[in-house]
């Protein structure tokens, strides 16, 4: 229907939207998952897999001071690249993020799945390192820091190193090596051909020197045409280097492999048992599938022992995962001078030994496991698990504004821009999760309520628009790939002054509910619907899904 509207109206209207929306609270937010798998009790001196469950990719490890600190992909998210902390492997507490300030980086025009790739970290004599990639937003740098938590320096770029997958080598007669995928050094053979590189740097200057030498092309047995060798990382170990690398790609034929050698500069001989990590041998059938399972980094502990953390996925109906890749700790098993994390055949256990120096029982909510997570921003920042997409230009998220509430000014971007929406997101852990929280009813001219965000094509938003009387609207919009989004449902409901909303999730069963105070109780706005459009086999790209508050200002056309 074509609605004229008279030319000083809609001066008015231009006019007004020109101020900033007025604020949505948001009293509390609660997430509680649900799992089979994490069901089974554990044993004493035993821990859950995985140790950093929903979307935490390409894991990095360090031990230094006595505590072992990890890192992990974050692509466009902000604050970026998280930082955590542990005494014992199992027990993990983010304790901060590389990239926490906007000056730093932007994100803006990239999809969610571009930014920040397999971050490493590394100490040496007293100083942390942590190099990356920013995808198309900048390429390779490093990061610096004397405290892990923070402050992390800007970034120190390395504008002669391409491709991704940085990682730093300190060898033992003081020189550092720099060591990456690339593309082969004359044209690829095949989609998925690439190289492993090595060279020199000199960190006083962030200076790379040197010749920069092929150490792996294509990845090792040549022959076979192996697709994507990358994430790299040089180890010492009885006077022998080892070289280890995840090949196959980051989907079902993931794997890890290693080679030696006796030099730094190779030739780097592969381990005959390679690989020595995989599951893309075992059938798609099996219960409670661990899928994707490489890109691992090895550490030592205090002991002796040897322990590698690397990606895996928890699918359900054989290929979809919506809890992204996540974080999993198995240890390594030297073999004839040759690392091993998994025998061929053998399932990644959801339960597994314990290090010896564990102390305690392993309750590692929430970072795994089942269990109930309420904030309620009484704080005096927001804690460390919420996101935002791309880097935010305004303070649009406060908790100072009302105590013990959190403050959301709309943005007129919605889900689907490539800027910064007034979106906070925390990751769903679990294929069987409720999500839930208590707001305030918008004020006129927004929109304002809950999302589970893949991406910005593939996004559920259940929100609720204020009417006359203390009505109000509560729709359930999605966006499924390309084209518009749509509404999929909608309801004229009475409203108190505060509701409720609710996102309860199935595996691919998504559920949203509305509870509007009148006395009625949850009201079901849609049930059985379609959860596989926030998988990652779906979406495409290498993160998982987030859920959270969103407010959006209606006020003007929406920007994309």
């Amino acid at each position: 229907m074509l609605i004229l509207v008279p030319l000083l109206a809609a001066t008015v209207a231009q006019a007004q939207d020109t101020r900033a929306a007025p604020a949505v609270y948001f009293d509390w937010f609660e997430y509680s998952g649900r799992d089979t798998a994490f069901e089974t009790a554990l044993p004493a001196g035993h821990y859950r897999n995985p140790i950093l469950a929903g979307f935490h990719a390409d894991p990095s490890i360090v031990r230094a001071n006595g505590k072992f600190y990890l890192v992990n992909s974050s692509f466009t998210f902000y604050p970026g690249i998280p930082v955590f902390e542990s005494t014992d492997l199992v027990h993990w507490k983010q304790i901060g993020n590389v990239i926490d300030r906007p000056t730093q980086l932007d994100f803006d025009g990239l999809g969610v799945s571009s930014g920040i790739f397999a971050p490493t970290i590394e100490y040496h004599d007293g100083m942390f390192y942590v190099v990356t990639t920013a995808t198309d937003s900048g390429g390779n740098f490093i990061a610096t820091a004397r405290d892990p938590a923070g402050p992390w320096s800007d970034p120190h770029w390395l504008p002669t190193i391409g491709g991704i997958d940085p990682s730093l080598f300190f060898d033992d007669d003081g020189k550092v090596y720099l060591v990456n995928n690339d593309e082969p050094a004359g044209p690829a053979r095949y989609e998925g051909h690439r190289a492993i590189w090595m060279q020199q740097i000199d960190l006083a200057g962030f200076t790379p020197v040197g010749q920069r030498k092929v150490l792996i092309d294509g990845g090792v047995e040549p022959a076979k045409n192996p697709i994507w060798i990358e994430g790299p990382h040089v180890y010492k170990r009885d006077g022998w280097y080892y070289l280890s690398d995840a090949e196959g790609g980051t989907g079902p034929q993931h794997s890890q492999v290693v080679l030696r050698s006796r030099d730094v500069w190779g030739p780097y001989i592969p381990y005959a048992g390679n690989p020595i990590l995989t599951q893309r041998e075992l059938p798609d059938d099996r219960p409670l599938p661990i899928t994707n399972a490489g890109h691992a980094d090895l550490v030592e502990g205090p002991d002796g022992s040897w322990w590698a953390v690397f990606l895996a996925s928890r699918n359900y109906q054989k290929r979809h995962y919506n809890t992204g890749r996540e974080t999993y700790l198995l240890p390594v098993q030297w073999r004839d001078g040759w690392p091993e994390i998994l025998p061929a055949g053998q399932t990644i256990p959801y339960v597994a030994k314990a290090p010896a120096w564990m102390q305690g029982d392993a309750s590692q909510a929430p970072s795994t496991g089942n269990f109930v997570d309420r904030d309620t921003f009484d704080g005096p920042a927001l804690a460390a698990g919420w996101l935002r997409v791309r880097v935010p230009k305004q303070a649009w998220a406060t908790l100072g504004e009302r105590p013990g509430m959190l403050a959301l000014h709309p943005l007129p971007e919605d889900l689907d821009t490539l800027r910064n929406p007034a979106f906070l997101g925390r990751r769903q852990q679990h294929l069987r999760f409720t999500a839930t929280t208590e707001m305030t009813r918008p004020p006129e001219g927004v929109a304002a309520g809950l999302a589970a965000f893949q991406s910005e094509a593939y996004w559920y938003f259940l929100g609720v628009r204020s009417l006359a009387g203390g009505r109000v609207t509560v729709f359930l919009e999605a966006r499924d790939g390309g084209g518009a989004s749509k509404t999929l449902a909608s309801q004229e409901l009475d409203a108190q002054a505060t509701l409720q909303l609710q996102i309860d999730g199935d595996e691919g069963n998504y559920a949203f509910a509305v509870d509007t105070g009148d006395g009625h109780g949850w009201q079901r706005l849609a049930e059985n619907v379609d959860g596989t459009v926030l998988s990652t086999d779906r979406a495409g790209g290498f993160v998982g899904t987030l859920l959270g508050p969103f407010a959006r200002d209606e006020r003007a056309n929406r920007s994309k």
